[in-house]
């Protein structure tokens, strides 16, 4: 035995695991938005769910990550644990789609022109041409994720060649006939080194494909292999389980333990299976005869496919088995525990679904403080102790979101590849400290009302007025602020600023119009530094929502991200048209309120609530 071939092997088995990991990681990100839409939709028919799990291994070329998303959905409340019985079947069976396509190995390309550009000796270069060109240009918006794919795919069939000509050339010692004679006489090491070797790759996978490399010696037997891809499924299904169970909550957890009790019962089934067709002899001709690559990649596919028609129809057994093995736990609720409970590492994989789970709670957030804003500013016209304590606890859910959120994004930025996801995460992150602002801002009105009515100090009735209008104007900023973030709407964005500068306006004039008060006596001196502290707190607001609009204009226009802060400072200076329209119109519609006549209530704010979209593949809103 050479060194030399078991260093090429070795680097051959690297390039072929390190090839599967770009590929698959490339194919989940690109692939995320599709997995979360469809995923989502499963419903209780277990052959679509089984259907999907198979569809959705295939398209990412892992098990595990397929598994450990349904884990993850199972958790956030969006699948239930029985939806979840047909993709965890699906996926054992899609994950034998990587083994056809090794196959490709077998291909006899003789007196064919055609067949030879499917063999991997010439696939390999193909795709890591293509892979390299993508990566080094734009050709289009995911060009360098598509040439990840691509690459991957390239490295993985070059470790596979140069893994079979490292064992050919281990074939002529002996070394491989010796190894794998000895698993033929002796099943259970067979087994055991299949689990072994699938649990240290934590890929079926991967331990299924160097199986298929191997066999390009012609020195494996059946009967030495199929204990070994019958161990592989175990080895699979307990990597799969831990993955899930840290940190994972209880109906997280009942996942891994199905798709182990379905995993031990599979294998137990095959060992029976294929033990009782060689005794009464239908495996004669194939116990003994060598087996390539075509043979161990069809042996996984039947195996699969028999045991996942046998078992499908008994999975609900599993599931109640599940939950007895899994107790669930005591948890502190809270109002918006469904919504956090989506912040699951286990999303950390497919960003799409995590940057779903970020906007979600965002978005919670911001209906949670903007509804303290709005009963903030109805205790100044009547406190209600009642209405304030509620508010308190609102503030404390807003709160626990804002810990659990700024977690989550640090947590999960490492994980993330994609230059656009990183800017939507960092969008995220930003934003998630403006919304537990407006939060605090609604708090501070509530405690200044609190106070007013402590001191049985009313404002007079023109400060009111003024307040009103104000209070208006902030409203419709705050519609504009939920259709900028809810949607991504960059003329939502753009509305934001003139109405921003015309609060600027507002606070300015009722600073002056409560100084006359003060000077005639219509405000008491109490009243007087509230009503100037609710000001600073109204200022703040719009501040904040302005806030929001930039980080939503730079997220679009990337150029400004640098320059944002004169780019603001030239549009309130007058230098874009459409801003200066858009200022005017606002400066006339709310200074007219401003000045109406005495007594003459406030028409209804013109700003309209706009729907809560839901978000997209790459975790952005949509329309709708």
């Amino acid at each position: 035995m050479d060194i030399f071939n078991v260093i090429s092997l070795l680097g051959g088995l690297a390039m072929f695991l390190y090839g599967m990991r770009l590929m698959g990681d490339a194919l989940k990100e690109n692939s995320s938005g599709t997995l979360k839409k469809a995923m989502s939709k499963v419903t209780n028919n277990p052959l679509k769910a089984f259907i999907l799990g198979l569809l959705v291994t295939a398209l990412i070329q892992s098990s595990t990550a397929t598994i450990v998303i349904t884990a993850g959905l199972v958790s956030a409340g969006i699948l239930t644990l029985h939806q979840s019985i047909g993709i965890i079947v699906g996926a054992n069976v899609g994950t034998t789609v990587t083994g056809q396509i090794i196959r490709l190995l077998d291909i006899d390309s003789s007196g064919s022109t055609v067949l030879r550009f499917f063999q991997p000796s010439t696939l390999a270069p193909i795709a890591l041409i293509i892979g390299v060109v993508l990566i080094m240009s734009s050709f289009f918006k995911n060009s360098r994720s598509v040439g990840r794919i691509a690459v991957g795919f390239g490295i993985l069939f070059s470790g596979l060649l140069n893994m079979t000509g490292a064992v050919n050339n281990l074939a002529e010692s002996g070394v491989i006939e010796k190894l794998f004679l000895g698993l033929g006489n002796k099943p259970i090491l067979g087994y055991v080194t299949g689990a072994g070797v699938a649990f240290t790759l934590q890929s079926s996978s991967a331990t299924i494909g160097i199986l298929q490399a191997i066999s390009s010696a012609g020195m494996l037997q059946f009967k030495a292999v199929y204990t070994v891809i019958v161990g592989v499924y175990l080895g699979d299904c307990v990597t799969t389980a831990i993955v899930i169970s840290i940190g994972g909550k209880p109906e997280a957890r009942r996942v891994g333990i199905l798709n182990i009790l379905y995993n031990l019962c599979k294998s137990l089934l095959v060992l029976v299976g294929v033990t009782a067709a060689h005794r009464f002899g239908l495996l004669d001709k194939l116990w003994e005869a060598p087996v390539n690559s075509s043979i161990i990649a069809n042996t996984n596919t039947v195996f699969n496919l028999a045991c996942a028609l046998a078992l499908l129809p008994v999975m609900g057994l599993f599931e109640k088995l599940s939950r007895r093995i899994v107790k669930d736990r005591p948890e502190k609720e809270g109002r918006y525990k469904s919504v956090t409970d989506t912040l699951d590492p286990v999303f950390f994989n497919t960003p799409a679904l995590a940057l779903q789970s970020c906007y979600k709670t965002l978005l919670a957030m911001f209906t949670a403080a903007r509804t303290n804003i709005e009963n903030s500013f109805d205790l100044l016209k009547k406190y209600d102790p009642a209405a304030h304590k509620a508010m308190l606890s609102e503030e404390d859910e807003i709160d626990r979101m804002t810990d659990r959120l700024s977690n989550y994004t640090v947590e999960f930025l490492p994980h993330l590849q994609m230059e656009s996801h990183v800017a939507i995460l960092n969008q995220y992150y930003k934003i998630t400290s403006e919304f537990e602002r407006l939060g605090d801002h609604a708090v501070n009105i509530a405690a200044y009302a609190e106070s007013l009515d402590k001191n049985s100090t009313k404002f007079s009735a023109s400060a009111i007025s003024d307040l009103a209008v104000l209070e208006s104007a902030l409203m419709n900023i705050l519609d504009e602020t939920e259709q900028t973030f809810s949607k991504r709407d960059v003329d939502a964005a753009a509305r934001i600023e003139p109405l921003v500068q015309v609060a600027g306006d507002l606070i300015t004039v009722l600073r002056r119009n409560h100084l006359k008060r003060m000077s005639t006596g219509e405000c008491n001196s109490y009243a007087d530094t509230t009503f100037t502290d609710l000001l600073v707190e109204f200022q703040r607001i719009a501040d904040v929502c302005s806030n929001v609009g930039v980080a939503t204009v730079v997220r679009v226009h990337p150029e400004l991200a640098d320059h944002e802060h004169r780019y603001f400072e030239h549009l309130h200076a007058g230098g874009d048209e459409s801003f200066n329209t858009a200022y005017d119109r606002a400066y006339q519609r709310y200074f007219s309120l401003l000045n109406r006549p005495s007594g003459e209530p406030l028409p209804e704010a013109g700003g309209t609530a706009p729907a809560q979209g839901q978000a997209d593949p790459e975790g952005e809103p949509s329309a709708g």
